[in-house]
């Protein structure tokens, strides 16, 4: 029988660390207002509210570029390593190794202004899935790299603390927060590898003109084997503040501690070989492998639900404890606008989002379904009701939770900083129904419909579209007032006086059923289950790539003259 983890407590934070966990928060947070910029002039483009080619030198497609590579790689990556840094320094109680942390900042924000250099003066307008053909300057491509390097130092210097922790403590179970960790990171390498073979071997050389033309199938395999673990890169550090942080501030216990790690460990397994689904029109890959990957996209689903009703549980134990009563009326007693626990409404909220942008990934797992809706609007509706909502609001609830830990100051404007996470989901809402509506109707995704589709003078206009680009637009101004709110506490925050001195202290939940399942105590045993079902499901497909005859792609360059004629 496994003990369970002693209390944790207050940390104070070695100066060195705080600097670095504050650099890694602020530094995104202030490319965050372009890639949040950037992702306010799409719908404007695309409603047709902007019409010209560019909007203050900005171009479509290059504002594109900036959005998602701000927002879906370069914050996501440093946040999650500021919360690694920290969630590592409060559970283990061990001082980190300084020396690796400053080397990984230093790489990876060198690493993000070599990426955005060529991305500024549009000379990398291949958005963040840099398929090729299209092409971006190798400064783009080297940049990305080295922030991935940076990123795989931080997780390695994690490593020698957490087996020091267990040759101490044999017989006490991991905290469900370094197991959550720990199983983000491990994704993130699995991710990784591929797509740092794809830059490196194929698209470096390719965009220095070292080779004259590149394998696009090779290429779209390896990204995607990349892409769709890249999700739960994302997805897991939210359900680390879902089920250590959520049910404690619901003022309960976390339901199950057992659902929390089988829902981490499960995603270590199943989270690489899927990635296929993203290729159902991909004539390169068979249906029998397409196939194996569709039925693996669907267990992913098991995970999503067990925390559905784990937290859901723990939420109505809290909100029974607070005087909650009946079938429903319990919901009245969470603390939605509570502002000395506003951190319980950025995961709410995220968490309500979820269930509409999990539902429709069940449809895009479905090859018949998915070629209804394949490369149309609704494919961004989905992946914001997904990333954008319980990823987004958990990452900038997170990151401005570390800034009042870390400077010991309060939080700015506590009545507006309630209602953010509330705006900004019924923005996500709005948004994602105007996209999903013209998906089904055929609406392209990416495609900058102000230049045709909606310029009623173009021969390619569609009346139908109408509606959904409009609403889209409402939504995408919701999203944008719920931002610049955001950005106004954030850093009004940071202006304040310190009220406090800077340290660790995260609201952890305890277990109500602190269950001893030996099966989730090891990451071994999901470690080599991952790897078995990455050979099961890919190679056959590289086999096939292999053996197949594919004329080589040459680049095209979205930024140069004769494409910006095209």
């Amino acid at each position: 029988m496994r003990s369970a983890a002693p209390p944790y407590t207050r940390i104070d934070v070695e100066p060195g660390l705080r600097k670095i966990i504050l650099f890694e928060i602020l530094f995104p947070m202030v490319l965050l207002i372009v890639g949040i910029a950037m992702g306010f002039l799409q719908v404007l483009f695309r409603a047709g509210i902007i019409r010209s080619q560019s909007f203050l030198g900005i171009e479509y497609y290059q504002g594109l570029t900036l959005h998602g590579a701000i927002n879906a790689v370069v914050f996501t990556t440093f946040f999650a390593v500021a919360f690694g840094h920290a969630l590592i320094r409060f559970y283990l109680g061990k001082p980190l190794f300084l020396g690796w942390s400053w080397t990984s900042l230093i790489l990876m924000t060198t690493g993000t202004l070599m990426a955005a250099l060529p991305m500024l003066t549009g000379h990398a307008s291949v958005l963040y899935t840099f398929y090729p053909p299209l092409k971006a300057h190798p400064a783009f491509y080297v940049g990305l790299v080295l922030l991935v390097i940076g990123s795989w130092i931080a997780f390695f210097s994690w490593i020698p603390l957490y087996r020091e922790w267990r040759r101490e403590f044999p017989d006490t179970k991991v905290p469900l927060g370094v197991i959550g960790i720990f199983a983000t990171f491990i994704v993130w390498f699995i991710a990784t590898v591929p797509v740092a073979i794809e830059i490196i071997a194929l698209l470096i050389p390719w965009s220095f003109g070292w080779t004259a033309t590149v394998n696009v199938p090779l290429a779209r395999m390896l990204f995607w084997f990349f892409g769709h673990p890249l999700v739960y890169f994302w997805l897991l550090p939210a359900y680390v503040m879902f089920y250590t942080m959520l049910p404690k501030l619901s003022g309960g216990k976390l339901y199950s501690d057992f659902a929390g790690r089988f829902t981490f460990l499960w995603l270590v397994a199943f989270s690489a070989p899927i990635g296929i689904h993203h290729q159902y029109m991909e004539p390169a890959i068979s249906t029998t492998w397409k196939a194996v990957h569709a039925l693996f996209t669907l267990l992913v689903a098991i995970p999503s639900l067990v925390t559905a009703f784990t937290l859901a549980a723990s939420m109505e134990h809290g909100a029974r404890k607070n005087g909650g009563a009946g079938l429903f009326g319990w919901w009245r007693k969470l603390p939605y606008l509570d502002t000395d626990r506003w951190m319980f409404g950025y995961l709410f909220a995220g968490l309500v989002l979820f269930i509409p942008g999990g539902i429709t990934g069940i449809i895009n797992a479905s090859y018949n379904l998915d070629t209804v809706v394949h490369n149309t609007s609704w494919m961004p509706a989905h992946f914001h009701q997904t990333v954008a909502g319980p990823v987004f609001l958990a990452f900038i609830g997170g990151s401005l939770m570390l800034l009042t830990m870390l400077t010991g100051r309060e939080v700015a404007f506590k009545r507006i900083n309630v209602w953010i996470p509330y705006i900004w989901a019924l923005g996500i809402l709005v948004f994602s129904t105007g996209l999903f509506r013209g998906g089904v109707l055929g609406e392209p995704r990416r495609t900058n419909l102000g230049l045709s589709y909606a310029n009623p003078s173009s021969p390619l206009y569609r009346a139908d579209w109408e509606f959904s680009r409009v609403v889209g637009a409402i939504g995408g101004t919701i999203m944008a007032i719920a931002m610049l709110l955001y950005f106004i506490v954030f850093f009004g925050t940071l202006l304040k006086k310190k009220t406090s001195s800077p340290s660790l202290e995260f609201p952890v939940s305890e277990p109500y059923h602190d269950e001893d399942v030996a099966s989730v105590q090891n990451f071994r045993p999901w470690l080599v289950a991952a790897v078995i079902l990455l050979i099961v499901a890919y190679t056959m497909p590289f086999v096939e790539l292999a053996k197949g005859r594919y004329e080589g792609a040459p680049p095209y360059d979205p930024g140069s003259p004769v494409a910006q004629v095209r």
